[in-house]
This record gives C-alpha cells, structure tokens and sequence, in this order.
C-alpha cells in the first residue's frame, strides 16, 4: 500500500511531511513491517530466499538488491543498541567469561586486504576446478568470534569433569547473560569492551578462555595491561584433548579402545597440573617404541603444545575455584 501525505516546503528548506510523524513512517519508501521482514528472512539464508519468503507472506514483490539494503539499514544501530543497554544483573561472586576464536572466511575480492589482494591475483593453481594440497586462492580474511557471559563458580575436581560410565557427572558451571559477536573489522578489544560494561570498576573475576592461537593470547594479554586488568587465561580442554587424540593415533590402531583409556589417563594427568610430566611420557613412549620421525609426529605436536601452553593450562586453579574450562 503506498500512503499520500502533504508536504509543506520552502525555497531553500527540505520538505517537511507532518505525517510522517503521526504515522511513524520510514524515510525509505518500505514500511517497518516489511523491513522486519526482510531481516528475518535474509538472517536464514540467501537473499533469493528471502525474496521469495516475502512474496509468499505479505503478496508484496521486493527487489534482492532492495532487500540486501534493507537488511544493512536493519544491522546499522546494532551496536548503538549494545552500547545503550544496562548491564545485565549477576551475584557479586560470579565470574565474568570472555571467548575469542577466530575464523577465515571468503570475502568478495574488493573486500580483501590489499595484501591479500594481491597474493590471490599473482596465484596461479595446477588445477582449474579445485585446489591441490598446499594451494590456496587467497580470497579469506579472518573473523574474529567473540563471547561474554557470566557464570556461577561450581567447584570441581578432575574427576568430576572425566566422569565414567555408571558415575554420576558434576554439572559444571553454565553460560548466563550469553553475548555474542562477529566481525573481519573488530578484535577482542570489542569484547573487552563488553565485558568492561558489566565490570566498570574492575571488581570481579575475569577468566578468558582461548584455543591456543599465539596471537589471540598476545591480544589479550595486551588489552589486559593496557586496561589494568587481571584477566586469567585457560586453553580450552576441548582443544587440548584433539591434540592428545592426534598423539594416541601414534600408539594405536584406529578403533582400538585401550586408546580411550589413555588419553582419559593423560587428561586426568594435565587437570591435576602434569602437563609438562604427560608430555614427556608421551615422547618418551615415542622413543621406546622406536617410531619413525614422520609417525611420531603427532606425538611430538602434542608433546610440545602442552609444554609451551603449560602457562596456560592451570586447570587445578580453573577446579578449584569454579572455572569453566571449556568454551
């Protein structure tokens, strides 16, 4: 439905429409219900769907470049609206989260980095329909994954996180007031920002919990000092333990269930803060088994990722006073 409204104007003035007011109409020439529907239906999957999806709806025919920029008026207040709202209410005891992962995604090529830009212009590839090992296209750039949420501290024991069969497991500590965010622009000084809007004053626990990339620990640690904060900082078990499978690939034939056991042993082992001692058992049976230098090597990534992570791996700590330890 198109709505008719009286413009008042003069020379040298934009026109005023009183209406425009009264009715709550967009400056855009689509109604906010159609907007709304519009940042729906393209939130679930390409904007071909959406048109479709809005048609079906409302009988009304949208354009897909008409969409795409209705959805970017829609994402243009999202972060004047974080940055409005009050912080969310939590016991004085519990713990702020922060997570940071990152993620390569394929960009349009004007949206590439110059850098990048270039390398994928001056790639050349053996194959004309897919890459062969070692090529890339060079047509990603690096999102940035972030999470702030608060949480309850549930003491627990190694145990407690590698409950067996027939034991009953302790519940570990849950995500609440759970935020989220993306982005190839911002890093984790966004996300320190958001945990900061909860902790003005500093007064509470912050723990971030990271998967081990070098340069999201040095990001942290710098956002840190540069805010006078004391931020602990915990690998995620989850990552510690594909590490520890890798090395059980090493010992064991696939399927083999004594392998279970051994890497349920070794995780047992690093929560009770001996991650440098399973390192250098998991060489040393590397060694007595006379293992090749190219079927050892899993063994050996794992070896030296607990020891060079192990500043960052006090999971009796992250135990003992509550801490998630998984993202």
């Amino acid at each position: 439905m198109e709505v008719e409204r009286l413009a008042y104007r003069q020379r040298g003035q934009e026109n005023l429409h009183p209406a425009d007011a009264l009715l709550n109409l967009p400056e855009e020439c689509h109604s906010h219900g159609l907007r709304r529907w519009a940042a729906i239906e393209a939130s679930r999957g390409s904007f071909d769907s959406a048109k479709d999806a809005i048609a079906r709806a409302t009988r009304q025919g949208m354009g897909k470049r008409q969409i795409e920029s209705l959805v970017g008026l829609a994402a243009s207040d999202v972060d004047a609206f974080y940055a409005e709202r009050s912080a969310p209410g939590c016991d004085s005891g519990d713990v702020l989260v922060l997570s940071v992962d990152s993620k390569g995604i394929v960009m349009r090529p004007e949206a590439l980095r110059e850098a990048t830009r270039r390398a994928a212009q001056s790639s050349s590839t053996k194959l004309k329909t897919r890459l062969s090992k070692g090529e890339k296209r060079g047509r990603k750039r690096m999102a940035e994954l972030g999470a702030v949420y608060d949480t309850t501290p549930i003491p627990r024991n190694a145990t407690d996180v590698l409950a067996i069969k027939d034991e009953e497991p302790v519940p570990g500590p849950s995500a609440k007031h759970k935020w989220l965010t993306v982005s190839v622009v911002e890093d984790v000084a966004a996300v320190f920002d958001e945990a900061e809007r909860r902790d003005e004053k500093h007064q509470r626990t912050w723990v971030a919990l990271v998967d081990g990339n070098d340069h999201q620990i040095d990001r942290i640690e710098t956002e840190g000092r540069q805010r006078e904060l004391d931020v602990t900082i915990l690998i995620d078990l989850i990552h510690v333990l594909e590490y520890l499978w890798t090395a059980a690939c090493c010992f064991f034939d696939q399927g083999n269930p004594t392998a279970e056991v051994w890497v349920r042993d070794r995780v047992l082992g690093i929560l009770n803060g001996g991650a440098r001692d399973v390192a250098a058992g998991i060489r040393r049976r590397a060694s007595s088994e006379r293992l090749k230098t190219s079927d050892r090597k899993g063994a050996d990534d794992c070896a030296s990722y607990l020891i060079n992570k192990a500043a960052y791996l006090d999971y009796p700590r992250a135990l003992t006073q509550g801490w998630p330890i998984a993202t």
